[in-house]
């Protein structure tokens, strides 16, 4: 089993941490987009949605998230032998489309000082450029990348953006307070995979320094966020990248891999 994946990438981190709750062994290969990795022609042909993570278990590959952590857990049950493992329920599956649905990547970005998310731009068009010139069978797709990245760099310039982000957030973080109101952990007394899609978006909000705004204003949140830090999975996946001097890297890093995947996320 292998996994395409970037350490700094939400939707990798949540494989990852399955993967590591599950006790799964994989080969890792990092495709780093902020050397723009990702846009090689060998990994647009190997994967036409040029987005991380990427899951292949011989022939079978998977590029949706949550269907990469429901096919884990069929591997999980299977390896252990025990037809007793349950598979995640109604409940967590509900949580876990809830959570896939706010999209981090204007969030993100609005919280980038510009004259780093205009340099950051810069670069990644100059790399769709050379690009299409080295893959003239690509070039119609690569220049619709381009075309992306400047209407990405005007939707920036609309306050309404990071309005409907922030509230999409701020109701989803919301709930899920009033939810750790009444159990431990988000889809009940257990861990599930409910956690393992809500725990990025948290780190997420840290890395950017807004963790007393989103987190520390709601107490069941902050309680819960103390807990799953002190989780393996959690300790190897994320949080050895917040440790001194490693945030400011992971940030700056945070940035550029968010803006690249904001223009590859359709192609």
């Amino acid at each position: 089993m292998q996994l395409y994946h970037h350490p700094y990438s939400l939707d990798s981190q949540r494989v990852r941490l399955a993967l590591e709750e599950k006790g799964i062994d994989y080969t890792s290969f990092h495709v780093n987009p902020v050397t723009g990795k990702n846009m090689d022609a060998s990994f647009f042909r190997r994967n036409t949605n040029a987005k991380l993570p990427v899951f292949q278990n011989g022939s079978h590959i998977i590029f949706d998230t949550i269907e990469i952590i429901q096919y884990l857990e069929k591997i999980a049950k299977v390896s252990s032998g025990d037809e007793n493992i349950p598979f995640s329920s109604s409940e967590v599956i509900e949580w876990m489309h809830k959570i896939q649905k706010w999209n981090p990547k204007f969030f993100t970005l609005c919280h980038i000082p510009e004259k780093h998310r205009h340099y950051v731009s810069k670069f990644l068009r100059q790399v769709l450029i050379a690009r299409m010139a080295e893959t003239p069978d690509l070039a119609a797709d690569y220049h619709k990348k381009l075309k992306e990245a400047y209407e990405t760099e005007e939707k920036l310039k609309n306050p309404d953006v990071l309005k409907q982000d922030k509230e999409h957030l701020i109701r989803l973080l919301d709930e899920v307070e009033t939810q750790l109101n009444e159990t431990a952990y988000l889809a009940g007394k257990e861990f599930s995979m409910a956690d393992v899609m809500l725990i990025p978006v948290l780190a997420r909000l840290v890395i950017l320094n807004l963790e007393d705004e989103y987190i520390g204003g709601r107490p069941n949140v902050a309680k819960y966020w103390i807990i799953v830090q002190q989780r393996p999975s959690y300790k190897k996946v994320i949080g050895k990248h917040f440790c001194g001097w490693r945030k400011h890297k992971t940030l700056v890093k945070t940035w550029c891999i968010v803006h690249i995947r904001t223009m590859l996320r359709k192609f």
